[in-house]
């Protein structure tokens, strides 16, 4: 059945670009995820905060990599951009930031993120986050990104704050942690002028 509104992003635009890296300041990048990243990734998922988020740990490289795989899949499906957030110097794991999601007719996404324990309080995922915002919306034409937290993870309620994501309510009961059942925040950010 054909629409009747052209899509906000043509499928298989994102595809064809190579994905891009983009710098965080002058102490930080976002990259393409790397295989090699898999150690790393074992190691953050150590974190009992970043397993208690994402209700997940990863007990092997191997399945780490299964996961960054995955992430590199999204991109050339059009589906998804995931991002290693590093220190420029080193190439040191700090996080990850994620565009999820993508309904390309809409030009809608979810964000996602995590910050390793060193690297947080500085700063860093906002301004992670507020960059990525900026590729989508300005670059991609991206009209709305939303993104969802637990009520009690104020750190990411802080971020999400901090980056311009306006808050917009309360999903009752929408996430399922290993503790049980929680509430979500939902915060978004439409692009300027739609």
């Amino acid at each position: 059945m054909p629409s009747l509104v052209a899509p906000a992003i043509p499928a298989g635009s994102l595809a064809v670009t190579g994905h891009p890296t983009l710098p965080v300041g002058d102490d930080a990048l976002l990259r393409p995820w790397l295989l090699t990243d898999a150690a790393a990734v074992r190691e953050a998922f150590r974190d009992p905060e970043i397993q208690r988020r994402h209700v997940r740990r990863a007990d092997s490289v191997a399945e780490a990599e299964g996961w960054i795989a995955a992430w590199q899949g999204e991109w050339e499906a059009g589906a998804g951009a995931h991002w290693a957030l590093v220190e420029a110097g080193s190439d040191a794991l700090l996080g990850r930031v994620s565009l999820k999601s993508f309904d390309l007719q809409d030009g809608t996404t979810e964000l996602a993120y995590w910050t390793v324990p060193a690297a947080r309080g500085r700063g860093l995922c906002t301004r992670a986050v507020r960059v990525v915002t900026r590729w989508a919306m300005d670059g991609w034409g991206f009209h709305r990104i939303e993104l969802e937290h637990a009520t009690d993870n104020h750190a990411s309620c802080r971020v999400a704050d901090k980056a311009g994501f306006e808050a917009e309510g309360i999903r009752r009961s929408a996430w399922l942690e290993a503790d049980g059942r929680h509430d979500a925040h939902l915060h978004a950010r439409v692009r300027p002028g739609t």
